[in-house]
């Protein structure tokens, strides 16, 4: 993968093969343009073998944790979403149909989430928050032979205890990115109307005006889920 696994991401002309590309002569421009992002997605939940019936938490509900959450439904899971934001975890309960959502900053997360789930806890859990005190803290969260799967990514090193870690056997795991088979599941679930992101994109700009309005998108408090540029 360009710019992931060789160099090459940045270059101005990118020479591929024609298998690389995915095509749809239905999806908009804008639908497309979140095809990757819902990649990521379903890339890491496909990692995680999650099953019908499992009860799934996801933490961080930006665009890439809201993917987690989409494809982790569509594998039959209950979905649990945790996030420091709550206007992003109203948005999970209103858009996505999210039952129950955690607020990160709560007094006690573990309790909260053992009342979700009769005492146990969530069997596969995901991180996209790719912020080092939260995805140290997650393993605190899967039930006793769970998964973790860190999604979101830092530059830095992640330590736990391992007597915990042991004790619990506990799986971790690593997802980036996603596979070519990925992306044409992905265009065919939006062309059936299955995957609709359409109420994830709440900001705008022009080319013109992209590199002006760039700074705030990156700022929590304006509310940006998923920004476009448009030519």
């Amino acid at each position: 993968m360009l710019g992931v696994h060789a160099d090459g991401g940045h270059r101005e002309l990118i020479h591929v093969p024609i298998n690389k590309l995915h095509k749809s002569e239905k999806l908009t421009l804008d639908q497309l343009a979140l095809v990757e992002t819902l990649g990521i997605g379903a890339h890491a939940v496909d990692r995680a073998a999650v099953e019908e019936g499992e009860t799934v938490l996801v933490i961080g509900t930006g665009p890439i944790g809201c993917a987690v959450i989409q494809f982790a439904q569509a594998a039959g899971a209950r979905v649990i979403a945790m996030d420091m934001n709550e206007s992003r975890l109203a948005f999970c309960r209103e858009t996505l149909g999210v039952s129950d959502t955690v607020l990160a900053s709560g007094p006690d997360v573990v309790q909260a989430l053992k009342d979700l789930t009769n005492g146990d806890l969530p069997t596969a859990v995901f991180d996209a928050t790719g912020n080092p005190r939260s995805m140290m803290g997650t393993f605190e969260y899967p039930a006793h032979g769970g998964r973790l799967v860190f999604v979101g990514l830092f530059q830095g090193d992640v330590t736990f205890n391992d007597p915990n870690f042991h004790k619990r056997e506990l799986t971790l795991m690593g997802s980036r990115n996603a596979r070519s088979e990925d992306f044409q599941r992905i265009i065919r679930l939006i062309e059936a109307g299955k995957v609709d992101t359409t109420a994830w994109i709440t900001h705008r700009a022009s080319f013109e005006d992209a590199v002006n309005q760039f700074p705030t998108w990156v700022k929590p408090e304006t509310g940006v889920l998923k920004a476009m540029i448009e030519l």
